[in-house]
């Protein structure tokens, strides 16, 4: 059990790296099942959930050479050892159903996975995976199993291309299907298909693989049968999220951070409503500078939605950015209906937020009826104060240590391991940046054993983890 302490009050000035993107990075491991081939990834991250899916790839017969300094990642399947995935990677993150997609094709065995995990943000149904997969011909079942579900899949016929027409551009039903698609017999079309600029960086790759594959204006993917697999060689685009998040807290910390590798094409949505709020940036050759320019200013409305829409990866941190700012702003969520849970802790810091059932937005959303609290009013500017904090999910992570940073005295943060999963090295880039923070490594013994004393005296009395 790590624990990070901040003592905030200072702008966060210098420049980092962005790194491989984890919503890409995982994902390009799965599809390099589809093959016998050898793929060898560059800017690869070194976080939780990529470690994750290696180990998920290596479960089932993968070869992988992982250099985490140079940031490349070879890997080959030559063969499946097995294609069950055992019940301990229940819940780990969202990896294990696309594992589906990318074996249908590959095995006449019948395939395994565990359920469906990653953070707590809302229902991750995965209904839409599973009728496009039916469409193409697979069976699939969810079964007991260990006092945990998991699905039974097998396509004992092959899989047959197929339209399919999902009801909601989901990028995980979208990833599956395109797996599943590229050993489908035929043309496979998707209609309403997301199109995530991971899920672009997962097409690119797929074409070097082999895949005859495009996406048409309308959100609808073709691809088509392959019959001939390649070696890759895929450079990982910038993490987009990460990138959105180092950008705000320079901004609100009134800084200034060069952000090398940032992508400006894949921060459109975002950089408008940076620069509503009286944000600075400035897009450069290669990357993208954030800084403070002047007083923030609120009065914003914000719906989250899918790409190219604003992510709802980002209105998080963008929250604590509008407790800075002058004015009332309106956050209206349309993707994850629990994704407001982190604001309690925010109100506890300081922050003046309303939480709202109804849709505060342009048009009612999937959530209309359904008495969640998914829409918010944020008033500005409000001094936060330090805390101690737990973390429930991986960007209400940063948000955490965005309005750490914002107090003047020491903050302790617990379930770090919620940032270690997607923000790669982010005590060392945050301290290059400034930043007054440290990280303590607890057993879980003495993390249990604190009983009333809090972190601040605890941490005290313990040694700094050196990463």
């Amino acid at each position: 059990m790590d624990v990070l302490k901040i003592r905030g009050g200072k702008p966060l000035q210098g420049q980092i790296r962005a790194s491989g993107a984890k919503n890409a990075m995982t994902k390009l491991l799965v599809a390099s099942l589809l093959s016998d081939k050898k793929c060898t990834f560059y800017n690869v991250p070194n976080i939780g959930d990529v470690e994750i899916t290696v180990n998920l790839c290596k479960e089932i017969g993968s070869e992988v050479k992982w250099d985490k300094k140079n940031k490349i990642l070879e890997i080959s399947t030559r063969e499946l050892k097995t294609s069950y995935v055992p019940q301990r990677y229940s819940g780990s993150n969202r990896i294990p159903i696309l594992m589906i997609g990318a074996l249908l094709g590959r095995t006449d065995e019948d395939i395994i996975v565990p359920t469906i995990g990653g953070d707590l943000i809302g229902s991750r149904p995965v209904d839409l995976h599973i009728h496009a997969l039916q469409k193409l011909g697979a069976r699939i079942e969810y079964r007991e199993m260990k006092k945990e579900g998991a699905y039974f899949a097998q396509a004992h016929q092959g899989l047959k291309g197929a339209v399919i027409s999902l009801s909601y551009p989901s990028v995980g039903a979208t990833e599956n299907t395109i797996l599943a698609a590229v050993r489908a017999k035929g043309t496979t079309l998707i209609k309403n298909a997301a199109i995530e600029p991971e899920i672009i960086d997962l097409i690119l790759f797929l074409q070097k693989l082999g895949a005859n594959i495009m996406v048409d204006a309308d959100r609808t993917i073709y691809i088509q049968e392959a019959v001939q697999f390649h070696d890759v060689e895929h450079t990982v685009l910038a993490d987009r999220n990460e990138v959105a998040s180092y950008g705000m807290a320079a901004i609100s910390t009134k800084g200034s951070v060069f952000v090398e590798g940032a992508e400006h094409l894949n921060m459109i949505a975002f950089l408008n409503k940076l620069r509503e709020v009286g944000g600075g940036f400035q897009v450069r050759s290669n990357g993208i500078e954030f800084f403070y320019e002047g007083p923030l200013r609120g009065g914003l409305h914000i719906e989250t939605d899918v790409h190219p829409g604003f992510m709802t990866d980002w209105q998080q941190p963008f929250v604590v950015l509008l407790t800075q700012a002058t004015g009332t702003s309106v956050i209206h969520e349309t993707v994850y209906e629990n994704r407001f849970g982190y604001t309690h802790m925010l109100k506890e810091m300081g922050a003046d937020i309303a939480l709202f059932t109804q849709c505060l937005g342009g048009k009612a959303c999937r959530f209309a009826s359904n008495n969640h609290h998914h829409s918010l009013i944020v008033q500005g500017p409000t001094p936060l104060k330090a805390k101690e904090i737990s973390i429930p999910d991986l960007r209400a992570g940063f948000a955490y240590v965005m309005a750490a940073l914002l107090s003047t005295e020491e903050s302790y943060i617990s379930n770090i391991d919620f940032l270690d999963r997607g923000y790669e090295d982010h005590v060392g880039k945050l301290t290059s940046l400034g930043a007054d923070i440290t990280r303590y490594t607890l057993t879980k013994k003495q993390f249990q054993e604190k009983g009333k004393q809090t972190l601040q005296s605890l941490l005290s009395t313990m040694p700094v983890d050196t990463p």
